[in-house]
């Protein structure tokens, strides 16, 4: 029961929060916006994927294994960098950007993180702080990504005119490049400016379901949201400043960009 001193929840409770998926449900009925059957999937995807990686990550606390939590962000890193590949199908070669970002990111931040004793290297800590860092380097990259591809192509002609100019490709695409940066990273920092008026966060909102005081809950959500911060600059920096390469020959040509990425 939630409300408690220390929280325990029921498969009862948890299939009692289902009367809100059937508002959605209903809503997509009565509006025809056929996500029924995607709202079912969605439902029972997130509760297998959560089952399983909450005994995953129960084993990884019991062992106390550092090892473990290694392995399984090198997993996360994996799986996120082939989903945000998923996301930027119109940037040529974009897997290799997007895994040395992601694991840039992911390895500088908790380094950080560990070496400023923030936090102590153990799995409790570094497994949902990691996860937080991966994932939102994860939708960064793929942000940007995006935007790149349609930034480039959408300047095509006055690309190839710079580049027949005698330009570089880096000095031909570097606006663009840093528009798509920006992209990459204004999300978080949106959210980050209105954290506290408009919505409180996750971490915060289960420390204080958890009966942590008010202001340490405040100083950790502080603590997550300016690390990401971080991890996001460096995911979207690496991302773009690596993917647009795709986008040129090595002799400074733009390639075709009718049949998109590969």
């Amino acid at each position: 029961m939630i409300g408690a001193a220390s929280i325990h929840i029921s498969i009862g409770e948890v299939a009692a929060s289902l009367v809100l998926v059937a508002v959605a449900a209903t809503v997509s009925l009565w509006r025809r916006v056929d996500l029924e059957r995607d709202l079912g999937v969605a439902v029972l995807r997130s509760f297998l994927q959560l089952t399983a990686v909450g005994y995953v990550i129960q084993a990884i606390f019991d062992s106390d294994s550092l090892w473990l939590v290694v392995l399984l962000l090198a997993v996360m890193v994996g799986f996120g960098s082939i989903t945000a590949r998923s996301r930027a199908k119109g940037v040529p070669g974009a897997l290799g950007p997007i895994v040395l970002a992601l694991a840039t990111a992911a390895v500088v931040t908790i380094g950080l993180v560990l070496a400023l004793g923030i936090f102590h290297p153990r799995p409790r800590y570094l497994v949902p702080v990691g996860g937080m860092v991966i994932g939102n380097a994860m939708t960064a990259a793929a942000v940007s990504l995006n935007r790149l591809a349609d930034e480039i192509r959408g300047s095509a002609l006055r690309i190839e005119a710079t580049l027949a100019l005698g330009a570089t490709s880096w000095e031909a695409s570097r606006d663009l490049v840093t528009r798509s940066l920006r992209s990459g990273m204004i999300t978080l920092v949106d959210s980050t400016k209105t954290t506290g008026i408009v919505f409180f966060p996750g971490t915060m909102v289960g420390m204080l379901l958890a009966g942590a005081r008010p202001l340490d809950a405040v100083r950790l959500q502080l603590i997550l949201l300016w690390s990401l911060l971080g991890s996001v600059a460096l995911s979207s920096v690496l991302a773009t400043g690596l993917g647009y390469r795709g986008f040129f020959t090595p002799a400074h040509q733009l390639r075709d960009l009718e049949d998109g990425g590969s």
